[in-house]
């Protein structure tokens, strides 16, 4: 399948990075159907999706008719085989779960076109265990790791399972240009490049402010501007979801070992506080609404 024939695509997922990527797809010139499990959940992603756009537009970033025109392309949808049917790629966005993924891409495989791609934006979990879940499309899976805000951070994590197939790696990339990502392909392994290495810093990070080291700001501060860092370890993992941070991180130490990974005290006990970074307000930083 060539870039040109990337007309449709299905996002699977409204929350945090589903309509993110449904905005880039949107803001790409694709038809997008954007999918998630019940009216309120999707309602609220395609309000999240317009709300940015329009801020898009007062930022000068895009014409009131690019904001319109993207704004068209985007339709919601609770039916999965309606979402997938027509879909030339599929992307799934949703939580971080192997019981919630590899019964979806299951049903995916039964609606979708042969030839659609299917992606996973998983940042840490088995694409292979994923992709077998889709039985006889487990060739064409693979996995698309986006970054938030997806329509800001302009990286997508390319990852190959064992069982890809070479055109759907082809296809991998050309959507990735058509999106205007910036690419990186790795092969499946837990955590693949950026989560190994984006959680063990952060983890770090966390400890040094849980033994008193420096406070949370200071240790942000210094990752800024002594290393050129966009952002701090502990702003990032508010970003991400401090809940999200802990799950990956427990399944790293899982997979691999080493007390890198192993989560501190401190990552537990917001989590069980319900302090979960930005998307709650409050995590290692203070984060307005």
């Amino acid at each position: 399948m060539k870039a040109t024939e990337f007309q449709r695509i299905a996002v699977l997922g409204a929350g945090t990075m589903g309509h993110g990527i449904a905005l880039v797809a949107a803001t790409a010139g694709l038809e997008v159907q954007l999918f998630d499990i019940d009216e309120a959940s999707v309602t609220r992603g395609a309000a999240r999706l317009r709300s940015a756009l329009d801020e898009g537009v007062a930022r000068g970033k895009l014409t009131p008719e690019a904001r319109d025109a993207a704004w068209s392309r985007v339709v919601t949808t609770t039916t999965l085989a309606a979402a997938v049917s027509q879909a030339d790629a599929v992307i799934e966005a949703v939580p971080e779960r192997m019981d919630l993924k590899r019964p979806l891409f299951e049903a995916v495989a039964q609606h979708a076109p042969a030839q659609a791609l299917l992606g996973t934006n998983t940042s840490s979990l088995s694409i292979r265990a994923i992709a077998d879940a889709a039985g006889a499309r487990a060739s064409r899976v693979v996995g698309l790791h986006f970054f938030n805000p997806p329509h800001l951070v302009k990286l997508l994590e390319i990852v190959r399972s064992e069982v890809v197939a070479v055109d759907a790696m082809d296809d991998a990339r050309a959507l990735g240009e058509r999106l205007g990502r910036e690419m990186i392909v790795v092969s499946d392994s837990p955590g693949f490049a950026t989560s190994r290495l984006g959680v063990v810093l952060g983890l770090e990070a966390m400890r040094m402010v849980e033994q008193g080291v420096a406070s949370a700001r200071d240790i942000d501060t210094a990752m800024r501007l002594g290393y050129g860092h966009k952002m701090g370890p502990l702003e990032v993992s508010d970003l991400v979801g401090l809940d999200v941070r802990l799950a990956i991180a427990e399944y790293l130490h899982a997979q691999l070992g080493g007390e890198q990974y192993r989560p501190p005290e401190i990552l537990r006990r917001l989590v069980n506080e319900g302090a979960l970074g930005k998307k709650s307000g409050q995590g290692f930083h203070l984060w307005s609404a």
